[in-house]
């Protein structure tokens, strides 16, 4: 994910802070790499003394976070013997009492900080501790769903066999096909949703060997939702499991593929799945 989109998600989850929290400052980052965390994203404060702060393992309110990974606050950070004092010169810059610090945690590996910050020395409240936790659990799930697009990304570059692929091959494809089209709909990065979507239609074509087929093709077209249900039927999914997996109800999967089965000419769901396979449509 390139450093401005994770600059967007970062500052997004700590505008929500403030706004939930009714914190006046809201600060905080995502490693840069296996080792790094600096404070990148500010929002509320009156000087740049924080931005670029590296926070290291055990140091300060972040790093004792970092160490121990869940939320922790202090009511005056300069006097607090609850922490070591090695960033007081950035935090008294800025003119910071009461603080928390929340990590955000992926797959039980910490990815960042979001911290919440008061210029009295008052006890942060439960309001405002939840909605810090909320925010990150939020970016937690913006951070699972890009790394599993990722992931499944990776499985859609893998070439296919040119002939006689093993069926268990083409099983791993389309479960990756419909793994995609369902985080498509969860991925709130425009650039990487569309980078989803042209996976999912690289994997479509390969069904039909690419470009050798084309001649032989149908020309469909089916909407990105129509898509999506067929995906999932493809994948042996009820109306009802369809649903559930793509945030419609089980009526909207049924008119959906009503209309599919109407666009290829098919009697069934089956036979509805087998003409989009040969038009190109699903892998």
């Amino acid at each position: 994910m390139a450093e401005s989109e994770r600059a967007v998600d970062v500052r997004t989850a700590l505008l929500r802070m403030r706004r939930r929290g009714g914190l006046p400052v809201a600060f905080g980052g995502l490693f840069s790499g296996a080792q790094q965390f600096r404070i990148s994203e500010l929002t509320g404060t009156t000087t740049d003394s924080l931005r670029g702060l590296a926070i290291a393992a055990g140091n300060g309110l972040g790093g004792k976070v970092l160490t121990l990974s869940r939320p922790i606050s202090v009511i005056d950070y300069p006097v607090s013997r609850a922490i070591s004092h090695e960033y007081d010169g950035a935090v008294g810059a800025e003119g910071l009492r009461s603080m928390m610090a929340v990590p955000v945690v992926v797959r039980g590996r910490v990815r960042g900080l979001l911290y919440g910050a008061l210029r009295q020395p008052l006890i942060l409240g439960d309001r405002a501790l939840s909605a810090a936790v909320e925010a990150a659990r939020e970016l937690e799930r913006i951070l699972a769903a890009q790394d599993e697009a990722r992931r499944l990304m990776a499985v859609a570059e893998q070439p296919v066999p040119e002939a006689g692929p093993d069926p268990a091959v083409w099983e791993e494809v389309r479960a990756a096909h419909v793994d995609l089209r369902a985080l498509a709909q969860r991925v709130t990065d425009p650039q990487l949703r569309a980078e989803i979507l042209s996976a999912c239609g690289r994997l479509a074509r390969a069904s039909s060997g690419g470009g050798r087929d084309r001649a032989t093709r149908r020309c469909v077209q089916l909407s990105p939702r129509e898509v999506d249900v067929l995906a999932c039927v493809a994948s042996g999914a009820t109306n009802s499991a369809a649903a559930d997996r793509l945030g419609l109800r089980p009526e909207t999967v049924k008119s959906y593929l009503r209309s599919c089965m109407r666009k290829l000419g098919a009697n069934t769901r089956l036979h509805a799945v087998v003409e989009a396979r040969r038009a190109g449509l699903l892998p």
